[in-house]
């Protein structure tokens, strides 16, 4: 290698000089690593005991597409609940009136804080509290006729996203600079109309993104209907490995078709954001 020329006042000049790369040699091992794992993994499924014949057989049976739409219909109409009762509960958070601030905060710590499969297990059960449901002189029934697996599962997937989906609506209106608010009142809006013209429409560019998961995620919870008999897709395949003892194949079925919504709703969620993100830096380019 020749010596570097000199410049002035004795300094060697670099600008000609090869640049020496660090050697990854952490990154290249611990990828060679999740490789081999990776592999490890997929020649388990392989040679493991599973007769692939039974998952493209029941992939597209009756009673699983039959379970998937009603995963789906569960899903929506439950985040819809979910997201009515959040945007309610979270106005009612940041209401001035301490009684309906403590009412949003009591239903937000009590349907956050137990687990949703105890809830839904109370919904179906409701009737050994309430054995009866009405309004007094107009309409009675039976609990144990009203509540049905649907309406169960509907009522504890819906009220239990309602508390998450609180936290979510209230963090996208608290992040509306305060000045919209005093506009608002300078032109003479209510704080209602305030907030279905103005707040609401700016806190969902905060909020799409969370609210997204949190719909993808209820995509997957619709599963713990199951042990209250709600017939979607994981209970249509427990149904089906029941009957034949084929449980790893059904389970693989099942996934199959989890994943599968999720991709397409995945970048459905991508283009909600950036339709709501219009006129950001980020998305401006």
């Amino acid at each position: 290698m020749k010596p570097a020329p000199a410049l002035a006042k004795g300094f060697p000049d670099l600008s000609g000089m090869p640049i020496a790369r660090e050697p990854h040699w952490f990154r290249w091992i611990s990828a060679a690593l999740i490789v081999l794992v990776l592999a490890a993994i997929a020649r388990a499924f392989a040679n493991g005991q599973i007769e692939w014949s039974y998952v493209s057989r029941f992939i597209t049976a009756k009673v699983i597409l039959e379970g998937i739409v009603n995963t789906m219909v569960m899903a929506v109409l439950a985040m819809a609940l979910g997201i009515v009762l959040g945007i309610v509960v979270a106005i009612m958070r940041l209401s001035p009136n301490p009684v309906l601030k403590t009412v949003a905060a009591g239903y937000t710590w009590l349907f956050r804080g137990t687990p949703l499969i105890l809830q839904l297990l109370l919904w179906f059960n409701l009737a050994l509290v309430f054995p009866a449901i009405g309004i007094p002189g107009l309409w009675s029934a039976r609990a144990v006729d009203v509540m049905t697996p649907f309406l169960a599962a509907l009522l504890g997937l819906g009220i239990n996203q309602g508390a998450y989906t609180s936290e979510v609506m209230r963090a996208g209106m608290l992040s509306v600079d305060i000045g919209q608010y005093e506009a608002a009142q300078a032109i003479g809006m209510g704080r209602l109309r305030a907030l279905r013209r103005i707040i609401l429409p700016q806190a969902m560019r905060v909020v799409i993104p969370p609210l997204g998961n949190e719909f993808i995620g209820m995509v997957k919870a619709t599963s713990l209907a199951s042990v209250i008999q709600y017939p979607e897709v994981l209970h249509n395949a427990e149904n089906i490995y029941y009957a034949n003892s084929r449980v790893i194949e059904l389970l693989i079925v099942a996934g199959l078709w989890y994943l599968l919504v999720v991709s397409i709703l995945t970048p459905l969620q991508m283009l909600l954001e950036r339709r709501f993100a219009r006129g950001t830096t980020q998305f401006a380019r």
